[in-house]
């Protein structure tokens, strides 16, 4: 993902006590389905500890949890407008990593409301800190498995765009179902897209990026917004440390652009 890796009022979140809001039941143990991710521990440093103690009651958003921790409660739905306190176009990212990407970009757009969905607390605090520093109050984050936020906490056509940049490439065989973007996933990604919203996509892997654009061509929500093999590189998205590093190591930068089609 971009570089791999007390709540607000009006926001849906647990109860004091641990609960679920609305009788919900305590999660279970398994998803049923593999993720696109690993769940790692490690120290958090005092600053991102900072970040979670002072900064996560405006930032973060509260999820009512199923299976796990990172799961979503399938009948929790997110208030749009309530979390952000307006009407405003919605900006998802999906696996924002340290939150370059769109922190830079909530600064740049004010008009604009930005969601970074990431599951690893180190990037969640970084992109927490960054905003705070350059003064972006239009970004809200949820830590919470993607494809779970996309499919049912999102209200149906609520997102103007959805970003995926770099996410996990699994690039070993036996570990490739763990993509996120796989058969199927255009019905997930197009539930919380707007018709005519834009999804856009970038990977460094060139199997990814084959398998991406297969698993997009014959989605039916989806069409393409671009000409030729591959889409222009997204100016919108800032150049980041783990972009040229890529680069560095001799890999092309490969972008898709798809157009949500209308719902019949």
């Amino acid at each position: 993902m971009s570089g791999r890796s007390a709540r607000g009022a009006g926001r849906a979140g647990g109860t004091p006590d641990g609960g679920y809001p609305g009788g919900m039941p305590e999660p279970r143990t398994f998803r049923d389905e593999p993720v696109s991710f690993v769940r790692r521990s490690g120290r958090m440093s005092e600053a991102q500890e900072r970040a979670f103690a002072e900064l996560a009651a405006f930032y973060v958003l509260d999820v009512p949890r199923d299976v796990a921790w990172t799961s979503v409660h399938p009948e929790a739905r997110l208030e749009v407008v309530a979390a952000y306190g307006r009407e405003a176009p919605l900006t998802v990212e999906i696996g924002s990593g340290q939150g370059h990407a769109i922190v830079s970009a909530a600064g740049a757009h004010p008009e604009r409301d930005f969601l970074a969905v990431e599951v690893f607390r180190a990037g969640l605090a970084r992109t927490m800190l960054d905003a705070e520093r350059d003064g972006v109050r239009n970004l809200r984050l949820i830590e919470a498995n993607a494809p779970e936020v996309l499919a049912t906490y999102l209200p149906a056509g609520s997102a103007d765009e959805t970003w995926i940049f770099f996410p996990d490439p699994w690039h070993k065989k036996r570990h490739t179902k763990r993509r996120l973007v796989r058969p199927g996933f255009g019905a997930t990604a197009g539930a919380a897209l707007r018709d005519g919203g834009l999804l856009r996509l970038a990977t460094d892997w060139e199997d990814y990026a084959l398998q991406m654009r297969e698993v997009l061509d014959e989605a039916p929500e989806f069409e393409r917004a671009f000409e030729g093999e591959w889409a222009e590189r997204f100016d919108g998205r800032v150049m980041t440390a783990f972009e040229r590093k890529g680069i560095a190591k001799g890999r092309d930068i490969r972008d898709l652009t798809y157009r949500r089609v209308p719902r019949i």
